[in-house]
C-alpha cells in the first residue's frame, strides 16, 4: 500500500470498511426482497385478471363440504341456483365500506342449492353498523323464491389468518370470519367450502347491501422502483469509499507541504 494510503490501516478505517462490507450484502438482499414482492404482485394481478375473465362455472361443480379453495381458483367467476335461507343469515363484523373508510358488517346468507347438494355461503355485501356494537344492523331482505347468483369464488377465512382468537362474546348471528365449516355448525346443514362474493342476481334484488367491487389488478405498486433504489445505493458504497479515501489521501499529502511552508516562514 502506498505510504499516502497507510491511514487506511487505522482503526477508524477498519470500522468504515467493516460497515461497508455489512451494508453491501444487506442492501442487495433488500433489493431482492422488493423485487420478489414485485413479482408476487404481478403474479397476483395476472391471476385475478385471468380468473375474473374466466367463463362462469357452477359453484357446486368445484366445491363440496369441507373443500378448501386452491389459491389458483380464488376470484374465479362462479354461479349458483337455489333459494336463500334467511333463517340462518348472519353478519360478519369489522368490515370496511366499499370505497370508503366506515366500519360495518358483511351480510352472509346461505343459498340452498336447487340440486340438493347443500348450501353456498353468499356474501351479499356491506351494511353500516347499528347504534351500538351489541345490536344487529338493519339488513335488506334477499329476493324470495328461486334465484341465480353470480359472483367471485373466495376462500374460507380463519381466525388465525385475520389475527383474532375466536368468536367468543359476540351476540347471536354475529361473527368475525366467513367460514363454511363454522356456518355449517350454526345451520346444522351441509355447507360447501369457500363462499361466493355476490356480483349480480337474477331476479335482481331491490334494496340490498352495498355490493363489493371486484379487486383491482392493474397496479403493480412501487416495489420494482424500491428494488432499483436499493441496488443503486449498493453501488454507491464502494464509490463513496474510493472518494473518501482519495480525499483523505490528498489531505495527508498536503500536511507535510504545509509543515515545510511553516518552517520556511519561521527560519
Amino acid at each position: 500500500m502506498p505510504g499516502v494510503y497507510r491511514f487506511m490501516l487505522s482503526a477508524r478505517w477498519a470500522v468504515i470498511v467493516l460497515l461497508a462490507l455489512v451494508l453491501i450484502p444487506t442492501m442487495v438482499r433488500l433489493g431482492f426482497w422488493q423485487y420478489h414482492r414485485h413479482e408476487a404482485r404481478v403474479a397476483r394481478n395476472d391471476l385475478v385478471a385471468r380468473n375474473l375473465g374466466s367463463p362462469p362455472v357452477a359453484f357446486d361443480s368445484l366445491s363440496s363440504p369441507g373443500w378448501s379453495v386452491p389459491g389458483d381458483q380464488v376470484w374465479r367467476t362462479v354461479t349458483a341456483q337455489g333459494h336463500y335461507d334467511t333463517a340462518h343469515e348472519v353478519v360478519v363484523r369489522g368490515r370496511t365500506e366499499p370505497g370508503g373508510s366506515s366500519i360495518g358488517y358483511f351480510v352472509l346468507t346461505p343459498l340452498v342449492l336447487a340440486d340438493g347438494k347443500g348450501s353456498v355461503l353468499v356474501n351479499r355485501g356491506w351494511v353500516e353498523s347499528a347504534a351500538d356494537a351489541a345490536s344487529l344492523p338493519a339488513v335488506p331482505a334477499p329476493p324470495s323464491g328461486d334465484v341465480t347468483v353470480t359472483g367471485r369464488l373466495r376462500a374460507d377465512e380463519t381466525y388465525a389468518s385475520l389475527g383474532v382468537k375466536n368468536r367468543g362474546g359476540l351476540p347471536d348471528r354475529m361473527y368475525k370470519v366467513i367460514n363454511s365449516a363454522e356456518q355449517a355448525k350454526y345451520s346444522g346443514a351441509p355447507v360447501l367450502g369457500g363462499y361466493l362474493e355476490l356480483a349480480s342476481s337474477q331476479p335482481a334484488a331491490g334494496a340490498s347491501p352495498t355490493l363489493l367491487a371486484e379487486p383491482g389488478h392493474s397496479d403493480i405498486g412501487p416495489h420494482m422502483a424500491y428494488a432499483i433504489q436499493w441496488w443503486l445505493f449498493t453501488t454507491l458504497i464502494p464509490v463513496g469509499l474510493v472518494v473518501l479515501a482519495r480525499r483523505e489521501a490528498k489531505q495527508q499529502a498536503a500536511q507535510p507541504a504545509k509543515a515545510e511552508e511553516l518552517v520556511g516562514a519561521t527560519s
